[in-house]
Parts: C-alpha cells; sequence; structure tokens
C-alpha cells in the first residue's frame, strides 16, 4: 500500500495533548529528528494560546536535541523515560516540570507490553527504507522501537535520506515472548543473529511518511586528559593481570564499555595493549574508538544496540559499508541489554561512577544525591550479571574540592554486591572475596585521593561496630561539608567522636 507523505508539521499536529509518543533510537542514533521538532513548535504555539500542551515520551534511552532539548525547551513534556542526557531536560527533570523515572533499559519494553506504562498512541520511527509491505530498514539505532511499533495506535515514519540503503542487513530485530512463553534468547556467541534484518510493522497504521535528511550530530570525545588516560591504563593493567593469573581464558570474553570520555581512554589503550588478544564487544553502544579499533583489527566484532559515533565517523562508516557489514550487529536494548546472554557470555561489563563509598556502593545517576544527572541507564544490566563488573571514576572532581570516593554514597544505584572492581586514576581496589572492613581499606588505600585518605581513615575509625562500621551521625560529612564550604575537604570528623 501507497504511504501518505507529510510535512514534519503536519505530522505534529496529529499528535494531541496528553498522548503517549515511543520513539525508535539508542541514545541520538536512530531518534526522529524533524517531527519532533515540528511538536515542540506545536508545543510553544499551545501555551502561547493559553491551551495545555504536553506529552508522555518513552524512548530507548537518551536522544538529542533534535528530541529532549527541543521538546524541553518548550515544556512539552510531562512524563519522560528511560534515560536522558540533554541539559535542557535535566533542569526541568530537578525542577519537577517533568516527571521523570529512571529505568534499567534492559526492563524498559518487556514492562511496555506488560501494561504497566499505559497505552502508547503514537511511534514515530526513523528509517533508512520502507516498503508497501511495512518493512523498515532502520537506522543507527533500535532501542525499543520494535515493542513500541507493535503496540502503538499509530505510527509515523521519518524517511532520513542521510541513512543508505545498504544499512540493510545490519540490524538483528528480534523481540522475546512475553511469560510464561518465552523461551531462551538463542545467542552464544555476539555475532550470532536470531532475528530479521527489518522491523515488520502492520502497515494500516501508518499515518504517513516525513522525509528528512539530517545525520545524528554526536560530537566527537575530547581526547582523553592525563586523568583519564591514567584510569585507561589501571584497568589495561587490571585485565592483563586477570589474563596471566588464567582468571580469564586465554582468547579473552566480550567487553562492554559505558559512554564517556573515560571509557574511550579505556578502549583506546586497550587497542594499544599487545598481550591483550582481538576481542569481541557485547555493549549497548559502539563508540568511534570501537570503529577505530575495528579498523586495526583488535575488535574483530562489536553487537550492540546503537552506532553512536560522530558525524565524521559515520560518514566514513557509511562509505566503506562493504568493509564495515560483517563486523556489527544492531539489536533492540532488551537484548543488547540482555541478563540471560550477558551472563551467558561472561560480558566483562566497564562502567562509571559519579562517587563510590568506602564499602563499595556506587551512585551513577545523582549529583552530590539529589540532582539527576542522566540516569542508570543499562549498567545494572551489565554490573549484575558481568563476568567482573568494574566501576571507574575520577578520584576527585572540580580541582579537588569534591572527592569522588565518600563516606557513604549520597544516592545507591549499585550495591556493594554488584561491584567487583573500583578503579580511579590513584588504582585499582579489588574487592572481590572481600569483608566490608577490608573493602574500605582497600579502597582508601588503592582508590582515594591522597588529600581524602586521611580523612576516610577518620571516618571508618568512628564506625561502632557490626560488619559495616557506618558511622550514621558523620555518614554525609563529605557532602555537608561542600554545601557549606564548598570544599570536601573541610568535613570534620573529630565532633563526631
Amino acid at each position: 500500500m501507497a504511504f501518505n507523505t507529510l510535512t514534519a508539521q503536519e505530522a505534529a499536529e496529529m499528535i494531541n495533548n496528553g498522548e503517549t509518543v515511543g520513539l525508535s533510537g539508542f541514545t541520538a542514533p536512530g531518534t526522529p529528528k524533524f517531527i519532533t521538532e515540528a511538536l515542540a513548535e506545536k508545543a510553544t504555539r499551545e501555551h502561547e494560546a493559553g491551551r495545555p500542551f504536553k506529552i508522555n515520551m518513552f524512548t530507548g534511552a537518551s536522544t538529542s536535541d533534535h528530541v529532549d532539548g527541543a521538546l524541553s525547551r518548550a515544556n512539552a513534556y510531562n512524563m519522560r523515560a528511560p534515560y536522558q542526557n540533554v541539559p535542557d531536560l535535566r533542569k526541568r527533570i530537578n525542577a519537577h516540570d517533568c516527571h521523570y523515572f529512571d529505568r534499567h533499559l534492559s526492563e524498559m519494553a518487556q514492562e511496555m507490553r506488560y501494561g504497566t506504562y499505559g497505552e502508547i498512541d503514537w511511534a514515530i520511527i526513523e528509517a533508512a527504507d520502507i516498503n508497501d509491505k511495512g518493512e523498515i530498514v532502520l537506522g543507527c539505532g533500535v532501542g525499543n522501537v520494535p515493542t513500541y511499533a507493535q503496540i502503538a495506535k499509530h505510527i509515523l515514519i521519518e524517511l532520513n535520506d542521510k541513512l543508505p540503503k545498504s544499512l540493510l542487513g545490519m540490524h538483528d530485530v528480534y523481540m522475546p515472548l512475553d511469560p510464561p512463553y518465552r523461551r531462551e534468547i538463542p545467542i552464544y556467541s555476539p555475532s550470532d543473529r536470531i532475528g530479521s534484518p527489518v522491523l515488520r510493522i502492520d502497515p494500516r497504521k501508518v499515518a504517513g511518511v516525513v522525509r528528512s535528511n539530517a545525520l545524528d550530530g554526536v560530537k566527537p570525545f575530547t581526547e582523553p586528559d592525563e586523568v583519564s588516560k591514567q584510569i585507561g591504563s589501571n584497568v589495561v593493567n587490571f585485565l592483563l593481570g586477570e589474563l596471566h593469573a588464567g582468571r580469564l581464558p586465554k582468547d579473552f570474553l566480550p567487553l562492554q564499555s559505558g559512554v564517556g570520555n573515560v571509557a574511550n581512554a579505556v578502549l583506546n589503550d586497550l587497542g594499544l595493549a599487545n598481550d591483550i588478544p582481538t576481542f569481541e564487544m557485547y555493549t549497548e553502544v559502539v563508540q568511534d574508538s570501537v570503529i577505530n579499533l575495528i579498523k586495526q583489527g583488535k575488535c574483530r566484532f562489536a553487537s550492540t544496540c546503537s552506532l553512536t559515533i560522530s558525524d565524521d565517523m559515520m560518514r566514513e562508516v557509511f562509505s566503506n559499508m562493504d568493509f564495515f557489514h560483517d563486523k556489527f550487529v544492531i539489536r533492540p536494548s532488551e537484548i543488547s541489554n540482555n541478563p540471560e546472554v550477558i551472563r551467558r557470555l561472561g560480558v566483562i561489563a566497564m562502567n562509571t561512577a559519579l562517587e563510590a563509598d568506602i564499602f563499595g556502593a556506587v551512585n551513577s545517576t545523582h549529583v552530590l544525591g539529589t540532582r539527576m544527572m542522566n540516569g542508570i541507564g543499562g549498567s545494572g544490566d551489565f554490573t549484575r550479571n558481568g563476568y567482573i563488573s568494574i566501576f571507574s571514576c575520577p578520584s576527585v572532581s572540580k580541582g579537588g574540592l569534591i572527592s569522588n570516593i565518600v563516606p557513604m554514597v549520597a544516592h545507591a544505584d549499585h550495591s556493594e554486591h554488584s561491584v567487583d572492581i573500583l578503579i580511579t586514576d590513584q588504582g585499582v581496589a579489588d574487592l572481590r572475596a572481600k569483608d566490608p572492613v577490608q573493602k574500605a581499606e582497600t579502597i582508601i588505600e588503592n582508590c582515594a585521593h591522597p588529600d581524602y585518605r586521611p580523612l576516610l581513615r577518620d571516618y571508618l575509625r568512628l564506625g561502632k561496630g557490626g560488619q559495616t562500621p557506618h558511622a550514621l551521625q558523620a555518614a554525609f560529612a563529605f557532602h555537608t561539608a561542600f554545601a557549606e564550604t564548598g570544599d570536601m575537604r573541610n568535613a570534620d570528623f573529630s565532633r563526631f567522636a
């Protein structure tokens, strides 16, 4: 059947106040661009006319300024989930102008199918190609769109002329059955394919097609600074130690890596480490550094949910599709982040923390315990199921005014039961087979900045017994000192003695 061709403005006019929208994509790649910007313009007009206009938005993960930026500036969100990283949206969330709830990314799609979050009125899908039978070649990110497309009442397609039709074959679209009919997910190697190269939708639900022509706008990460380089070196040295000790198989294991400069520094160092064998990745996001590892022959294959690469790197990939076509597979997030598969494959999980406490708990979402930064993302999916679970962060921030190793995390995303290894620029704390006090001593000695080690030891001495000897009256003295003086080094534990 032939689909109606619409302008972005015509498509936006179909979406009404209070409705729920599900988007394709995972991070910026694969997310729509023109329709969401037109929707923001509509929200602004409605507000200026004195009429309410807010929607509920579900995605795969974060999006881009085309989505979360434009719609947040227009104050067009009532509710948003499951992950975000755009400053304009972050301001709305922390001001309670937008109801945001943070979910493990592997759980979002199945919870939508279970009916946890109600109905989806619209699915908006970015496509590289579509035929009359409703077979869509998706863009460079999949996310939760197989579920959103299945349960949505109506579908809008954004056909992006910047995406080559040669993306056909890069995707593996698979949706498991829901309980009690679910079977095992038959992935036994990162390169296994178990689904379809296209997303199949009901063409009768398509309200129209909008043409677009924009790349994702992902900027390359800055070159790693000295702290990031040191963290990267410490991670690689730890993995080499595990390899030489026989705790990793000699042909290595698949890697997962979070996003950001520290993650890129780690991957860059892995590429330079001659003793690390060639490896595969089973991860949620592929960044520029992974493309370089593939070109070097260090990474043989990458299973991902999104090619979150810079526009320049994207152009390079698109112009060399014959080379890259068998080096990737792009999956839905409930598969890329699936606990069953992560545990089966023995994935080495590498994620970043905002802060960690001396007993091994990690805060990865809330600055100083209150202000949402981005969200938990997929870190929990991999951390709780990885062969080895590594968290890394700088030992200090803001020139030393903040210690990222604290007595007690001000917001807990990952308990000490999930964190095997903690790594900072100062060193490595192996927390395995240690009781809480042994963990604390190891973290203070190996991961805390020298300026904060005496203070952290003072705190540990305050503990009045119990297996985990927190001194609750002093647990947030670092955070309180920063709030009152702007410097955590001013924490005074003597008054609690």
